[in-house]
């Protein structure tokens, strides 16, 4: 490899220079031996461009140096040389072997090439969901007998410990899809860590996504401490654990999947809180008529991230929300007029006024549909 030996202290000084000439081959490493360093190039350099280099380099030099022709402090020459001293910068161009620096796949796209054809990479959706040590791949029909090999290029891209392949949706009241393993360990139980908190689940029996880890943390900073917070559909806990992270609150976690409730559970230990978590099993439906309704009992702010069904429970969260309580409703849509819509006429029937205070797009769920949430402000007429 073609390089530029320097004296170590003039290295930093000549490295700056050649990246603005674009010399310097960034594909190999600079390496340092004994008082001398070795910095690689791209090309061969004429002789007025090496002239040109010294000049600049003198200068760059001459710059550190005060009025009275000292080193300025932080400069890698002895103090007390004098320019007038005329000090060798010499450099020598040589062959030196050098390291070349390795470079990381940027994409699934990169790691695939020469493994399947760019046809097939296009066909591929390379987007996946990380959730602590696991990963779960979304592969077409025409591409899953390629799945082992795009599985462990998954497991060296992501550098994860378990790749598996969606075999379904999510579905059925648990909110559960089936999953195949394809690569790395056969370990679905993991510990994914978000915004400084920690989720214990198992990613086939439990329902949760990453990719709501941004509206989560939005939620959680419009809480206030004292407030008693209903999350209808809480499965392992992350938005009641994250509020309760940084509040003192009292929240009500309700889930039917019995998993789910057992993951909260330890979810709840794992991490150190500031608010208080109840989780309880059970279908929300009888819960509220068993725990709330017929207490009396009401909430500041009702949580409803169900998108597929949430519109089935708008009543019963209309019923349970205090005077001037916020509801953030959650469903699929390809725009906000509908659940607005669907929110206001169900608030009616309860004597309510509804205050939309912000509308916004969650992820996007299929072509031209996004999970999309509505923050509603219910006051009483």
């Amino acid at each position: 490899m073609l390089a530029i030996k320097i004296p170590l202290k003039h290295l930093e000084k000549l490295r700056k220079i050649l990246i603005e000439k674009e010399i310097i081959a960034k594909n190999y490493k600079i390496l340092t031996e004994s008082d001398f360093g070795y910095i690689p190039i791209n090309k061969k350099i004429s002789l007025e461009l090496q002239n040109q280099i010294q000049v600049e380099l003198k200068k760059s030099l001459k710059k550190n140096k005060d009025e009275n022709g000292n080193i300025i402090k932080g400069n890698t020459e002895k103090e007390g040389v004098n320019e007038d001293k005329k000090e060798s910068l010499e450099f020598q161009i040589l062959e030196k072997d050098l390291t070349p620096v390795k470079k990381h796949p940027r994409s699934m796209s990169d790691m695939l090439k020469g493994k399947l054809t760019e046809d097939e990479i296009e066909n591929l959706k390379t987007s996946f969901d990380i959730i602590g040590d696991v990963v779960i791949l979304e592969i077409p029909l025409n591409l899953q007998e390629h799945k082992n090999t795009i599985g462990e290029a998954t497991l060296d891209f992501t550098k994860r410990k378990a790749i598996f392949m969606k075999k379904s949706g999510i579905d059925g009241v648990n909110r559960t899809r089936q999953l195949e393993h394809i690569a790395g360990e056969n370990k679905r139980e993991t510990i994914h860590k978000e915004h400084g908190v920690r989720f214990k689940l198992d990613v086939k029996n439990v329902y949760f996504s990453p990719r709501l880890a941004t509206e989560r943390k939005r939620i959680a900073e419009q809480v206030k401490n004292g407030e008693t917070i209903l999350d209808m559909f809480a499965g392992v806990g992350p938005f009641p654990i994250l509020i309760a992270k940084k509040h003192d609150a009292d929240i009500y976690a309700v889930d039917i999947n019995k998993n789910a409730i057992s993951y909260m559970e330890e979810n709840i230990k794992l991490n150190k809180l500031k608010g208080k978590i109840t989780p309880i099993l059970g279908d929300i439906n009888e819960i509220a008529n068993e725990k709330f309704s017929s207490n009396g009992m009401k909430f500041d702010r009702i949580i409803m991230n169900l998108p597929k069904t949430g519109k089935d429970f708008l009543d019963l969260a209309i019923s349970l929300v205090k005077d001037n309580g916020i509801i953030h409703y959650y469903e699929f849509s390809d725009n906000y007029d509908s659940a607005i819509k669907r929110i206001k006429k169900i608030a009616k029937n309860h004597d309510k006024d509804v205050e939309v205070l912000a509308t916004r797009k969650v992820k996007s769920s299929s072509p031209r549909q996004w999970h999309i949430v509505v923050d509603a402000k219910l006051k009483n007429d």
